[in-house]
């Protein structure tokens, strides 16, 4: 048996401290999971937790220690960034109960959902899917993983974002509105977890627009930062 074309380098994100690699299968994100964050894209209220994907090769790997670049994608004039705590999933599970989330985690790192506002504003107006807005080439740097056994199962810490040196976006992991173990929860209901996925936790208030040659430098307590420069 051959192959038609040969198929594309499986997406791994390196891991702190060590020489081991983290396989990337579905990257999943969190709508709207902080309360200001939700207020000021004119929502108020716990509404059940929802989810929009972004392909697997959308991933932009960041070393430890690096500046990554990610292009400035087309068709856009609103290019927004969103920082936020991703989730590494490590064992499979459905209907995962909240008490249980710990178990499935392998452990956390930073990353950026970068959204195209402009085309995903287009599509809520006419009731569409946020592919565009969301699922472009280079839309979710992330930073290294750091294992759970090191961090602990986070559910507080500081999360900020500075772009060229002034706070955009700042906050504490301990202000969504559904915590991780009630997301993982929600989620595996959804579908059947898989060693490799990633679980975009939600972004804090501050969201704004960025420009060819901004740099992003985002960080958290525990998980180093995580810096990106438009280019």
């Amino acid at each position: 048996m051959s192959f038609t074309f040969t198929p594309p380098p499986q997406v791994t994100i390196p891991v702190v401290g060590s020489d081991q690699l983290f396989p990337v299968h579905r990257v999943y994100c969190v709508g709207r999971n902080y309360v200001e964050h939700a207020k000021e894209m004119g929502f108020t209220g716990r509404e059940p937790p929802f989810f929009f994907m972004k392909p697997a090769d959308a991933v932009l790997v960041v070393p430890q220690g690096s500046v990554g670049e990610m292009p400035y994608p087309p068709k856009t004039n609103d290019l927004h960034h969103e920082i936020e705590v991703v989730v590494a999933i490590g064992k499979r599970g459905r209907d995962i109960p909240a008490a249980e989330a710990e178990k499935y985690v392998w452990g956390y790192g930073l990353g950026l959902d970068m959204t195209r506002r402009d085309l995903q504003g287009e599509s809520k107006k006419l009731g569409r899917p946020w592919d565009t807005g969301k699922g472009f080439d280079f839309s979710a740097p992330v930073g290294p993983l750091t294992p759970i056994s090191k961090t602990g199962f986070l559910t507080t810490g500081e999360i900020h974002l500075n772009v060229n040196g002034a706070p955009r976006q700042k906050s504490d992991f301990s202000k969504l509105i559904w915590s991780v173990a009630e997301t993982i929860e929600y989620l595996s209901g959804l579908f059947e977890l898989q060693p490799g996925d990633l679980i975009f936790s939600g972004t804090p208030e501050g969201v704004a627009a960025v420009k060819r040659g901004d740099l992003m430098e985002g960080g958290f307590e525990g998980l180093g930062e995580l810096r990106v420069k438009v280019v």
